[in-house]
């Protein structure tokens, strides 16, 4: 079943939201070589705790973060921990929030230090690209596949890795959210004629839009920690994830500060008004 939100509980998605963007900013400042996972981890719990909200990723099926800390070629899900974060490193740093039981999750990949290879950077603008090219795929009207077509083809249309092809992760994707951090429809950040259109999108729907791209294969496997999930070759991988309102007005990205503002209007998409006004 899909759930449909009223305002106001998309409004307190929204507040949720804002605590993800508001943690993931401090994580994200924090990640400087020489720092553990488990310190940024501290960083975004003191932000959530700070603002009277809960994390969703503690205790989730058992995992012991606040946030994931997935590092080079780690693509999902790392367990933040003693790792120390080198020079030359890249982290996506996954963190969600809950809010009178609503829910927020977001991700982003950050550059430790410098010096970081050209197609690196190249990686992560594709993936964080991709991701906006979904967004503005979620209007009235429009079906799930037209977001995991625009992910899809904004990748495909990117100039070539050295390796000579990304590869879109097949094993995870995107999620509905709201009351649950996970809850249906299952969204591919690729097109699979074999499922169809996918369920229209309707006002009130709340989406994870999440692409996970790597420098090689998609195909990935979990560590013996039976969580951290890495690419079958070794190359490295880069996630960015909002989570996304549909409105009568447009879409709305409630865990962005702007609400997609920016991003959106270069892809000549104006957002929603702002739920909490």
């Amino acid at each position: 079943m899909v759930e449909i939100k009223t305002p106001e509980q998309i409004a307190k998605m929204r507040e949720a939201g804002l605590i993800v963007a508001e943690a993931l900013k401090a994580a994200s400042e924090a990640a400087v070589p020489g720092v553990t996972t488990g310190e940024l981890d501290a960083v975004a719990k003191k932000v959530i705790e700070g603002h009277g909200a809960k994390s969703n990723f503690l205790g989730y099926h058992g995992f012991t973060g606040v946030i994931c800390a997935s590092v080079n070629e780690e693509v999902v899900h790392g367990i933040p921990g003693d790792r120390v974060l080198n020079d030359g490193d890249i982290i996506s740093i996954d963190c969600g929030a809950i809010v009178d039981g609503w829910h927020g999750d977001a991700a982003v990949t950050v550059f430790v230090g410098g010096g970081h290879a050209p197609e690196l950077h190249a990686l992560s603008a594709t993936t964080e690209g991709s991701m906006w090219a979904g967004i503005a795929q979620v209007k009235k009207g429009n079906r799930l596949s037209d977001i995991s077509r625009g992910i899809e083809t904004f990748i495909r249309r990117q100039p070539l890795p050295p390796r000579g092809k990304y590869g879109i992760v097949e094993d995870y994707g995107g999620h509905g959210i709201g009351s649950a951090m996970h809850m249906d429809p299952h969204l591919l950040n690729y097109v699979d004629r074999r499922r169809g259109r996918g369920m229209k999108l309707v006002p009130g729907f709340c989406i994870a839009i999440e692409p996970m791209i790597t420098l090689g294969t998609p195909k990935t496997h979990v560590l013996e920690d039976e969580w951290t999930v890495v690419s079958n070759d070794g190359t490295w991988s880069s996630h960015w994830e909002h989570s996304v309102a549909v409105t009568e007005e447009g879409p709305f990205v409630l865990t962005a500060f702007d609400g997609g503002k920016a991003k959106l209007a270069e892809l000549g998409v104006t957002v929603a008004p702002d739920p909490l006004g």
